[in-house]
């Protein structure tokens, strides 16, 4: 079987990885056993910090004391290659023997290794000989949390300068050693809506006496996600659903309080832009048959990532590269959302898929207690985000 994780030169890339991919693989599995949440990444960032400034490349923590920037060169165009590091709030069932440590708290989205592959092109680029401008490594925290650290990121002023920028995410639906790529919309929104419904409360014998609170949350509950596909271009593919409700607690009671709590998904920039208007609309015109008072809380997230298409030629060209034309994959627009996004309404960028299934065992979906990701993939990853920034330089 051929090495998904061999590739094409340059040379000092090729050295970088004989010589430190048996560490970077330590640093990854490192940082899975001792993962930690958005905003609270201090000793994932000191690893960081350490791994780079080792040598000799100088490092800047953001204000709020996790995550971490740094450039390679000094002059020239600035070429942005992003990572997040932060962990999700769930326990891991993988039975690793590098499984988390900390209860409840596990990367089971693969941010260990997104950070793990732009540590590698970082040292990989300090080897090279030269470099037509500058790399600027964006290690994000708080991608998993809302707002996320994009936010902290653009507010220290660390996208000013930025002419392109560059980002992959682990695919357990590809297998390791193929690239997914996609012009265009790759991802969608996810906003939080959350209503809570008030009324006087009463007897379930005379629900006529009162507001009749958990048919009014029943009624929002499927009356709201169906109007939404009426109300809002097919084309949007709105998914609203619920994860959350909550009202009363005697069978016989009919309760004074209640709260459903879910996201909302849209496909394109234009549904999100107007989201929030139709849903403040319907939820009035479904409650106010009921007599219920409710307050609405619409939370926006994230638009969808809109890969540019200079910068998704650039990634194709990097694969080609420095994978072969036969690594390129289409990637699918996802459903699910990343605050790599923000960053695209500032500067154009690219995000790509990087297949981190081994082939043979079962595919786990990100998120899953279960993810687990073939090690394999850092190398791939590392060899395309070096060619990525040596090829976003002649773009």
């Amino acid at each position: 079987m051929v090495d998904p994780g061999a590739g094409r030169g340059p040379a000092w890339l090729d050295e970088l990885l004989t010589d430190r991919l048996a560490d970077l693989v330590a640093v990854r599995r490192r940082v899975h056993r001792h993962p930690e949440l958005g905003r609270r990444e201090s000793a994932t960032t000191a690893l960081i910090v350490r791994t780079l400034t080792e040598v000799g490349i100088p490092v800047r923590v953001l204000p709020g004391g996790t995550g971490a920037v740094a450039d390679i060169g000094t002059h020239g165009p600035i070429i942005g290659l992003r990572a997040d590091i932060d962990a999700l709030p769930m326990r891991e069932a993988t039975g690793l023997p590098y499984s988390s440590t900390i209860p409840d708290l596990a990367h089971m989205c693969g941010h260990d290794a997104h950070l793990t592959v732009l540590l590698g092109a970082a040292l990989a680029l300090h080897r090279a000989p030269s470099l037509p401008g500058r790399v600027r490594l964006i290690f994000q925290p708080a991608e998993e949390v809302f707002p996320g650290g994009s936010h902290d990121v653009i507010a220290a002023g660390m996208l000013d300068g930025v002419e392109k920028l560059f980002a992959l995410h682990c695919d357990p639906r590809l297998p390791v050693g193929q690239v997914g790529l996609k012009v265009g919309a790759i991802t969608s929104t996810s906003d939080v809506v959350e209503v809570r419904i008030t009324g006087p409360g009463g007897h379930t014998s005379r629900p006529h006496l009162t507001t009749d609170l958990v048919y009014a949350l029943g009624m929002l509950i499927t009356g709201l996600p169906a109007l939404l596909t009426r109300r809002m271009d097919p084309r949007s593919a709105a998914v609203m659903v619920w994860g959350s409700v909550h009202a009363g607690q005697a069978p016989n009671a009919i309760p004074q309080d209640g709260v459903v709590r879910g996201t909302l998904r849209l496909m394109n920039r234009a549904a999100w832009d107007s989201a929030e208007r139709i849903v403040r609309e319907l939820v009035g015109e479904l409650l106010a048959p009921t007599r219920a008072e409710y307050e609405l809380t619409y939370s926006r997230g994230v638009p969808p990532v809109d890969n540019d298409l200079v910068c998704s030629t650039v990634q194709r060209i990097a694969v080609e590269q420095g994978l072969g034309a036969d690594r390129v994959a289409v990637a699918e627009q996802s459903t699910g959302a990343e605050d790599f996004a923000v960053y695209l309404d500032h500067v154009p960028g690219s995000l790509a898929r990087l297949g981190v299934w081994d082939g043979v065992g079962r595919q786990v979906d990100l998120h899953s207690p279960q993810f687990v990701l073939d090690e394999r993939a850092l190398a791939v990853g590392i060899r395309l985000m070096t060619h990525t920034a040596l090829a976003a330089f002649q773009a």
